[in-house]
């Protein structure tokens, strides 16, 4: 019997609250019991004493604080097992829901990454056995052979973004910052993508001469995953603005798409590994659940912020903010 990741969860919960309540019952029970036989003990050492004693008073004053101590390292102790125990609950709770998430996840970018490396495969070796066995004319070659780079770029893509983000969570990637003109950066962007996609309405907005420190790999990454992540989103009517300007020492790159839009509960969820919303075996998107988590790692990584705000009327707004370099020989 396979069960869903939801009904996972709710078994999960189940479980989790009935072991939680019995370890709180059965410490209860064990401080209840201790503290009756607590109390016997100082009853019956009181009732030895002889009343005509003379140090009568003092006996039963040392029973009552011994009593009173024994009290008191029951309730210590038994506060300290409860805090430990509701930690460790915690805990367990939380990393056994975020492994079932984990393993969700993980079974859908399994399935995306196969989708996304059939795809490209299937489109070049059908081009080029087109090529090889049909005579085609000049244009025709050129728009096949055009077809199958960008398949093979496609594939590129894909393989650097799994890399990196191997590389980062495991701590293996250094960045090596640098002066870099992130006007020509996101400028190349807007032009690659204008021309890969001359059906799509694609308007970069971009103010000269912004610098910034960092890594021309990872932000040229970083801008090309936010603008396909936007077209792969909107409609192929819908406009894609690339905007990119600096304010208060601030280099500002926002790409606005005319989606469907993020609900306020996904907008920090996209940012997650692996994480695509909706169901894997009935997405009609491309991607991997990787781009976007790649984009938020990248920022970190240049000490920079990412954000996602509603594009009125609608769609999204992803907003990058990077300190600039101004010291320029």
């Amino acid at each position: 019997m396979t069960f869903t990741t939801k009904q996972k969860l709710t078994i999960v919960t189940v479980v989790y609250w009935v072991l939680l309540s019995y370890m709180v019952a059965a410490l209860v029970w064990w401080f209840v019991a201790l503290q009756k036989q607590n109390n016997l003990m100082a009853s019956m050492l009181l009732s030895a004493l002889k009343k005509d004693d003379p140090h009568y008073i003092g006996k039963a004053i040392l029973i009552e604080a011994a009593h009173n101590r024994k009290v008191a390292q029951y309730i210590g102790e038994g506060s300290t097992f409860l805090a430990l125990i509701l930690f460790g609950a915690v805990f367990v709770f939380r990393a056994t829901r975020r492994q079932i998430r984990l393993s969700h996840q993980q079974h859908n970018f399994m399935m995306a990454v196969t989708h996304e490396l059939k795809t490209p495969i299937a489109v070049a070796q059908l081009n080029l056995e087109t090529l090889q066995k049909r005579k085609l004319d000049e244009e025709r070659q050129q728009k096949l052979i055009s077809n199958t780079l960008q398949e093979a770029n496609r594939l590129n893509t894909l393989c650097n973004n799994i890399l990196l983000a191997a590389q980062l969570d495991a701590g293996g990637h250094k960045p090596l910052h640098q002066e870099l003109d992130l006007t020509s950066i996101v400028s190349g962007s807007a032009k690659d993508f204008i021309n890969r996609y001359p059906q799509r309405i694609i308007e970069p907005t971009i103010d000269s001469d912004i610098y910034v420190l960092g890594e021309e790999l990872l932000l040229q990454m970083l801008v090309n995953n936010l603008i396909e992540n936007a077209l792969k989103y909107a409609p192929k009517e819908g406009k894609v603005v690339i905007c990119l300007k600096e304010t208060n020492n601030k280099a500002i790159l926002q790409v606005l798409d005319e989606g469907s839009g993020i609900s306020d509960d996904e907008k920090k969820q996209v940012f997650e590994k692996f994480y695509r919303s909706g169901d894997e075996k009935v997405r009609n998107t491309k991607g991997t659940g990787l781009g976007l988590y790649l984009c938020k790692k990248i920022v970190q990584e240049h000490k920079g912020h990412i954000s996602i705000t509603d594009h009125e009327p609608k769609g999204s707004i992803f907003t990058v903010t990077l300190n600039t370099y101004h010291d320029r020989k």
